[in-house]
């Protein structure tokens, strides 16, 4: 039996031992303001909890996964404990997400860009549509990756190639982002490949495979919590700088940021 819930930012459903959760801000390409996170996060605690579902597929609507944190609830919260507040938000959404007791899938088409990308990373398997735009480009506004992008490159990536990725900060389609390892599987037709991924799963031990992820999250837990953190600190004294300011001058401007490095 189908058992769909709905909020204004996030939809679930749930069709036997399988929960779709969509992000449902398409007219901003799913970007996450603070609503979203937290919704997400309530859903995703919502569904963890329950001995009924196996598989968690996490997907945007329309046309983009996500396009990463709202530029509003960036540029929000200005005073310390109001961005330490947000970042605390972020971190608890991708703690749950990384942790739950499910087998997660993302399904990425269009967009899956800075915050939103880290969402992806955060799960067990992404497949991406061939032709989706997927990078890591807070470097753009002169920030560094929040949402644990750090910890969830890493351990796909390598420290040497993370590097790199969040360096360069550019964008990469589907099929380069399966070349180096940024995801796990790409798709001309993502519902196709994601229902096959699933039926697959739901035939196997699927408890064996949720207990081996356990251990993994456990051991790694301490870690990710680290780099949460020191993003956090990070990211705090980043917003302080030149840089940022006049990377997010010319995102509002659409032009070429000027960067000086201070």
């Amino acid at each position: 039996m189908a058992v769909d819930f709905e909020t204004n930012t996030v939809n679930l459903s749930i069709n036997g031992r399988v929960a779709v959760l969509e992000m449902n801000r398409p007219e901003a390409m799913n970007a996450l303001d603070l609503e979203m996170i937290k919704s997400l996060v309530y859903k995703l605690k919502e569904i963890g909890s329950s001995d009924d579902v196996d598989i968690v597929v996490l997907k945007g609507a329309g046309r983009a996964f996500c396009a990463g944190g709202d530029i509003k609830t960036m540029l929000s919260g200005t005073d310390e404990n109001g961005f330490y507040s947000v970042m605390d938000s972020i971190s608890e959404l991708a703690v749950t997400l990384y942790s739950m007791p499910k087998i997660t899938i993302s399904a990425v088409s269009g967009a899956a860009a800075g915050l939103g990308l880290s969402l992806a990373l955060a799960s067990d398997y992404i497949i991406a549509e061939k032709s989706s735009k997927l990078a890591m480009n807070f470097i753009g506004i002169g920030l560094i990756p929040d949402g644990g992008g750090h910890f969830f490159l890493e351990t796909r990536l390598g420290e040497a190639r993370t590097k790199q990725v969040i360096w360069e900060g550019k964008t990469m389609s589907g099929e380069e982002a399966l070349a180096i390892g940024m995801i796990d599987e790409t798709a001309e037709d993502l519902t196709a490949a994601v229902s096959e991924r699933v039926d697959n799963w739901l035939n196997k031990p699927v408890q064996a495979m949720i207990k081996t992820k356990k251990i993994l999250a456990d051991k790694n837990r301490p870690g990710l919590l680290r780099v949460l953190e020191l993003e956090k600190i990070g990211q705090f004294k980043m917003r302080q700088t030149e840089d940022h300011q006049e990377g997010i001058r010319a995102f509002l401007e659409k032009r070429s940021p000027k960067f000086i490095g201070k």
